[in-house]
């Protein structure tokens, strides 16, 4: 294997490596935020199982059990949106090798590069689905049913 030794060709191909570094910045982000998201999905679930173990045998806690049942799906979709993160990070992460070898040496590894960095960013397309799905459903669970008249007995909430 042929190694190029002349700085253009190599500070071509580091040029080449660094322009998906950028896609990689914001998986990390998406990471952070998705993670944030299960990590409090995590918390309401403890204090649902929490209060529906302390219910008495007779009480149904049927409300309780539907919302346990909700985190349960949005659990599920924040950890497929963490998983096609992770798969896009290591996939971009094989791109930009592929890049910087292809420049370096003799290897032709363009089309693999392509490969690689077009299915990187079809799971990041397909995490941010995932994502948009979750908090879709997040916001559907939410009761925006306080009329003007319980507005006007708050008036640190009223329109005025």
């Amino acid at each position: 294997m042929f190694f190029a030794t002349d700085l253009d060709t190599v500070t071509h191909g580091i040029q080449l490596a660094v322009a998906p570094v950028f896609l990689l910045t914001a998986v990390a982000a998406m990471i952070g935020t998705v993670a944030g998201r299960l990590a409090r999905i995590i918390d309401r679930a403890r204090v649902l199982e929490n209060r529906i173990d302390a219910s008495p045998d007779d009480h149904p806690m049927t409300a309780d059990f539907d919302e346990l049942q909700q985190l349960r799906n949005r659990a599920r979709l924040v950890n497929a949106c963490i998983a096609l993160l992770t798969f896009c990070a290591i996939l971009i992460g094989l791109t930009i090798m592929a890049l910087f070898l292809g420049e370096t040496t003799e290897m032709q590894i363009f089309r693999i590069a392509t490969v690689l960095f077009l299915s990187g960013v079809s799971c990041f397309l397909l995490a941010l689905l995932c994502f948009l799905t979750e908090t879709l459903i997040a916001t559907r669970v939410l009761k925006f049913r306080r009329g003007k008249a319980s507005l006007a007995n708050e008036p640190h909430l009223s329109r005025d």
